[in-house]
């Protein structure tokens, strides 16, 4: 793939499989600032929607990989920060609809649904995801550390109110952190909430990956099959990585790095994610160690590998 400024991957998804990004977002610009964040701590909080990159440039890369690539199971905005606070997302995604039969996907956190404006811009996706990880304002304080200006009646209002318009495929993700949100009562008020909002399918998440705090614990993966039960339909749990090998991306040194820069990984999970032997990642892991373009973060007993932080990131 060419090295796009707007464009990554196509990285493997544990739930959209091959997915191709699309950054509207300069890095940690979002109206949370969630615990849990495996891209580290929110630097600019904030609900100003604008055109933070130029919508033109983007298009224009879409179209280039269409035309040289244009392989993949679906078309994804996320990235560095909530794509919804990106005043033309609408337009890509409509571009995607039009110029690709390839389905269009939108990763978001909710909060800025409860703006009509953004319900009908966000319709235009095949697939959203929304995030619900607390049953209160105290507990949305907690966990995922809003905007100021953010109140939890507006997140569900804003969910509820998008459901209703949405004819697309509307998932969700609740991310449960030990000793935060993760008890069966906890998880109930959740799920009470979630089943209000109608999702087709709900998804519990964790902190494999290193979050942006130390104390985010993630939740044993038997305690979360445990609680799969309270939601309606039955949620379901992310594994780390789906079993479907990834070998037919033509592996590279280049790929590794673009999934880094999206997410943490270590040797092992990178190993199962691209099919490789333990010693030929251990090749690019060094190459890439060397070249002071990837940096290792022990988290307990597994060494994370994520890249370096570009320049004007903090």
């Amino acid at each position: 793939m060419k090295d796009y400024k707007y464009l990554f991957g196509p990285v493997p998804s544990r739930r959209f499989g091959r997915s191709l990004g699309i950054d509207l977002i300069p890095y940690k610009t979002c109206s949370q600032d969630c615990v849990f964040c495996q891209l580290g701590r929110t630097t600019n909080k904030t609900i100003t929607r604008k055109e933070y990159v130029p919508t033109d440039r983007v298009l224009d890369e879409l179209k280039d990989w269409l035309k040289t690539d244009g392989e993949a199971d679906y078309l994804t905005l996320s990235g560095s920060g909530e794509p919804t606070l990106h005043s033309r997302f609408g337009v890509v995604l409509d571009f995607i609809r039009t110029n690709s039969t390839i389905p269009a996907v939108l990763l978001t956190n909710g909060t800025m649904l409860d703006h009509q404006r953004v319900r009908d811009a966000a319709s235009i996706a095949n697939v959203v995801k929304v995030s619900l990880s607390a049953w209160d304002q105290a507990s949305y304080g907690w966990v995922n550390r809003p905007s100021p200006r953010l109140r939890f009646k507006q997140l569900l209002e804003g969910q509820r109110a998008f459901r209703a318009q949405f004819k697309g495929k509307l998932w969700m993700e609740v991310f449960l952190i030990e000793g935060m949100n993760a008890t069966p009562a906890d998880v109930k008020k959740i799920a009470v909430l979630a089943k209000g909002i109608k999702p087709e399918r709900t998804q519990l998440n964790t902190a494999i990956r290193p979050p942006a705090e130390d104390f985010a614990e993630p939740v044993p993966k038997e305690q979360l099959f445990r609680l799969i039960h309270h939601f309606r339909p039955k949620a379901e749990v992310i594994s780390e990585f789906s079993e479907k090998k990834w070998g037919d991306l033509g592996v590279n040194q280049e790929i590794i790095l673009s999934m880094l820069q999206r997410r943490p990984c270590t040797s092992n999970q990178i190993s199962d994610v691209f099919g490789l032997h333990l010693n030929e990642v251990s090749k690019y892991i060094g190459n890439l160690l060397r070249g002071d373009q990837i940096q290792a973060e022990r988290r307990k007993n597994n060494i994370y590998y994520r890249a370096q932080k570009q320049k004007g990131q903090k």
